[in-house]
């Protein structure tokens, strides 16, 4: 690849930089980047950020231009993820529709839905939930319980889903059940898009140990979908779980650029932070172990330059997406570790006690659940190995 810019890739450069400054929050450049804390106030201020990112063009960049996108090419989206990590950008609130549920529907999902959902997706108007993990089904998704069954025309939801990212905000949930019980292992599986704000359907906010709350429980009694709701057919939702998790996993990687940004403030503090009256950075383990996570987290993103390349070339995701997921999954959780160990003592302070910014501590507790969501680091080693490396399946399995 060549990593140099064209004049017209910097245009597009300086075209975002231009709307980014005169179309993020009131002070957001500034360095008054406090998110609403009540969850309504919450909501509607990144349901208003990602209205803004559509009227600007700038909500999914890499969609095609007939479903609201810009057909954007591999070096636009890098620049896109560069100049949204350089300002710090507010969260995406419908980041599993943008990069998950709408590109699958592209795929694999019928007319109706695609008229239906799509631009609704781009606006934020609806926001989205992925319903896959539950208490006994986390890694092994053949293995859910929830089940939907037809009557009188509709299909009757029971079940229990966990770990669902924003479901406590979401309109829709692109909701994975069993319709029939087979013997085939991934067969008797059915995708439904799951309309939230009815009868039957309760979400439970789980406040993780960062003390966040972007993950849910879902207890389902009754809910109720239709045949227009199914994505692909009826028993066959298996391909349709596939085709979204390779989104997911792509999605996830490009987090690569976040973790060039984490990386640089472990270094910002390793220079302020003194201990004894000596600064962190002139400790030789300090500086090996910053060389170490530099050095691999720039392999990284190369990594990650390739793969999309092969997926813009391919048109959609292939295996190759795990890899770039583990890396960044990983390095991420190391990177936090290594924060913490150079504090030594003072790497367990919180709030006003820390020595440099009490959100390191809260990335280090979230960095452990980057490891589970989307596909935990075993099954990405196994996908790996089976579908990259052309290895034996796994005996076991």
């Amino acid at each position: 690849m060549n990593f140099t810019f064209t004049k017209k890739e910097e245009k597009f450069r300086g075209e975002l930089r231009a709307w980014l400054e005169t179309s993020l929050p009131t002070g957001w450049l500034e360095g008054d980047r406090q998110l609403p804390k009540d969850p309504q106030h919450y909501s509607q201020f990144l349901r208003d950020w990602q209205r803004a990112l559509y009227e600007g063009g700038w909500a999914a960049i890499a969609w095609p231009k007939e479903y609201g996108g810009r057909d954007a090419t591999l070096m636009e989206e890098i620049i896109y993820h560069q100049e949204m990590v350089r300002v710090q950008s507010p969260p995406l609130i419908n980041y599993i529709g943008i990069h998950m549920v709408a590109p699958t529907l592209m795929q694999m999902g019928t007319d109706s839905q695609k008229d239906e959902f799509i631009e609704k997706i781009l606006t934020g108007e609806q926001v989205w939930s992925q319903g896959y993990s539950e208490p006994s089904a986390g890694s092994d998704l053949s293995a859910i319980q929830t089940m939907a069954v037809k009557k009188d025309g509709k299909w009757v939801i029971n079940g229990q889903k966990v770990w669902t990212s924003f479901a406590h905000l979401a309109d829709r949930c692109f909701l994975l059940t069993k319709t029939e019980k087979s013997e085939g292992k991934h067969d008797g599986i059915t995708v439904f898009l799951l309309d939230m704000h009815q009868p039957g359907v309760e979400t439970v906010p789980i406040v993780q140990m960062d003390g966040h709350q972007e993950f849910n429980e879902v207890y389902l009694t009754d809910a109720l979908a239709t045949d227009a709701d199914v994505v692909g057919e009826v028993g066959k939702g298996w391909k349709v779980l596939i085709a979204l998790m390779l989104h997911e996993r792509s999605g996830i990687a490009a987090q690569v650029f976040t973790l060039e940004q984490q990386f640089d403030r472990v270094v910002d503090m390793a220079k302020s932070v003194q201990v004894c009256g000596v600064s962190l950075m002139e400790d030789p383990f300090v500086e090996d172990g910053l060389a170490d996570l530099y050095t691999r987290i720039n392999g990284a993103k190369l990594n990650y330059y390739r793969n999309i390349t092969h997926t813009l070339k391919n048109g959609k995701p292939g295996p190759e997406s795990s890899l770039d997921k583990l890396l960044v999954s990983e390095l991420t959780k190391e990177l936090f570790d290594f924060a913490m160990t150079i504090q030594g003592h003072a790497g367990i302070l919180m709030a006003e006690d820390a020595l440099f910014d009490s959100d390191m501590q809260g990335q280090y507790l979230a960095s452990f659940g980057a490891t589970i969501g989307g596909g935990t680091s075993e099954v990405q080693r196994n996908t790996i190995g089976e579908r990259i490396l052309g290895l034996p399946k796994d005996l076991g399995r």
